[in-house]
């Protein structure tokens, strides 16, 4: 098997692969089903309610994450998911029966909202942290990988999917698969070899949320990367919003057209996750540089002169966003003891989804407010401050400065720490 897919050789992972991957693809097309659902069947083109959608299912992993990363070190992960997929599953199936016979009112689809963001708060990080019981230590930073290639797998399929049924048999139809894939992870999970399984739990008197929390305080590396996280999460994150209002918006088009952006954004996506699977080692100098193309890419979409251009700028912009999320949390697993993974993988959680709740009414406000393009503004400024500041802090802390060297064909862009230099790959030209 080549080492692009290595982690697919061990039996348990495969079969969690498959079920995750089913499992995301129904997500998607569900998250494209309720976005159409309230931006246009339920409020008739008001993004602020959307926004308010998307608050309320972050919120939950705002306040309950950390606690359940402490769940996660001290109780059976697989449990936790089980649990919570299940949850997920009903709630996701009173929504359907509700659209299916016409019953549905905005306010059903909040309440949906905030309970599958209550399931996934306790889901996210034993199941981030999950991973490294399945496979060894040394496939860890692959099998990450290939978990972002199934989601974004999923992100390329799924909205185009969910789009083209939208237009066929509207919402409802789309929501009742997505019960049916929860199904398909839940199985995969249960059916699982446990004595195969590498179990990590803290000691008693060891799984607090206190003890994780000083963990981080004494890890720089780590306060760095979760600093990232938050940005990225709190504004690159809020493209079911964006893409919504720039196409039935900015462009007039319909759901299939919407469903699609998602799709184009997935094939970057896809591209980066598998190039990360392929990299022996994660690198800061790898999330900096993406940090930086995304901020760039994201400005120019916000000026495209239509939708085509603007949906094939969207490729570009999943591969930067990947590349930063993917390369980030292998870096944090990796790098944390075993024991204390459940909690930082929480407060990674914590820290991606901790601003939207905030950030997505806003990104809603200024669609109403200041028209569909200062939507995609508003996520790239951001971003590109915090590169600015990380690149900043790291050659202001940690020795580092710029150089430029000519001595090659093409010259380059260095960072040098005394006399190790280690090169950014930014060609000059």
């Amino acid at each position: 098997m080549s080492a692009t897919f290595a982690s697919l050789s061990v039996p348990n992972y495969r079969r969690y692969f498959i079920g995750f991957t089913v499992s995301n693809i129904g997500q998607w097309m569900a998250r494209t089903a309720t976005s159409w659902l309230v931006l246009v069947t339920l409020t008739g083109g008001n993004a602020s309610a959307l926004g308010w959608m998307t608050s309320l299912a972050f919120v939950p992993t705002l306040l309950l994450a950390p606690w359940a990363g402490a769940v996660a070190d001290r109780v059976s992960k697989r449990k936790i998911m089980n649990i919570a997929q299940s949850a997920m599953m009903v709630h996701n199936g009173f929504l359907a029966i509700m659209v299916l016979t016409g019953a549905v009112k905005l306010w059903h689809v909040f309440l949906v909202a905030f309970l599958d963001g209550c399931a996934a708060a306790f889901d996210g990080p034993a199941r981030q942290a999950f991973v490294s019981e399945i496979v060894p230590l040394s496939q860890l930073s692959n099998a990450i990988s290939l978990n972002s290639a199934s989601f974004n797998a999923a992100r390329l399929l799924g909205p185009g999917i969910g789009g083209a049924l939208i237009a066929l048999v509207d919402t409802g139809p789309v929501l009742a698969i997505n019960v049916l894939s929860f199904a398909t992870l839940i199985f995969s999970l249960a059916t699982m070899n446990k004595a195969q399984l590498n179990p990590a739990r803290a000691k008693r008197g060891e799984g607090g949320l206190r003890a994780g929390v000083h963990y981080v305080r004494g890890r720089i590396d780590l306060l760095v990367l979760l600093t990232i996280a938050f940005v990225m999460g709190a504004f690159a994150f809020n493209g079911a919003i964006s893409n919504a209002v720039m196409a039935t918006q900015e462009y007039d088009k319909g759901p299939g057209e919407y469903g699609m952006l998602g799709s184009w954004m997935g094939v970057g996506a896809l591209a980066a996750a598998l190039m990360s699977a392929r990299r022996n080692r994660p690198r800061l100098r790898f999330v900096l540089e993406a940090m930086a193309a995304f901020t760039v890419i994201m400005l120019i979409s916000a000026l495209a002169p239509n939708y085509w251009t603007f949906a094939l700028l969207q490729i570009p912009i999943g591969l930067a966003l990947i590349t930063v999320m993917v390369t980030a949390n292998a870096l944090v697993q990796i790098s944390v003891e075993p024991s204390m993974r459940g909690r930082v993988m929480s407060l990674w959680g914590a820290l991606i989804l901790g601003g939207t709740p905030f950030v997505a009414p806003l990104i809603g406000w200024i669609g109403d407010t200041f028209g569909p393009r200062w939507t995609v503004v508003a996520q790239a400024v951001p971003v590109g401050i915090a590169f600015v500041a990380v690149t900043w802090w790291i050659m202001l802390h940690d020795g580092l400065r710029l150089r430029f060297d000519s001595s090659k064909k093409a010259p380059w862009i260095r960072l040098v720490r005394g006399t190790v230099t280690e090169d950014v790959g930014n060609r000059v030209t």
